[in-house]
């Protein structure tokens, strides 16, 4: 889960699995795979970030790299 805040301030979770975009217009937009959309205060490069290190946590991060790199060999 990464912690986003809305417009308003308030904070709040999301399973960053079901991201599927993350957009800025100027404001931050995220939609899920869902369809639904949140609009957040945080940055597109901060979500990025968060999105990272929650995949590197549950290490989906470090599998997909490590099998990028035996596909390269």
């Amino acid at each position: 889960m990464i912690t986003v805040t809305r417009l308003n301030g308030k904070p709040f979770s999301l399973n960053a699995i079901y991201i599927e975009t993350v957009e800025s217009f100027p404001d931050t937009t995220i939609t899920l795979t869902n369809g639904k959309k949140y609009v957040v205060l945080e940055p597109h490069e901060q979500v990025r970030t968060d999105i990272e290190s929650f995949y590197a946590r549950i290490s989906l991060l470090g599998k997909v790299k490590a099998e990028e790199e035996q596909d390269g060999e």
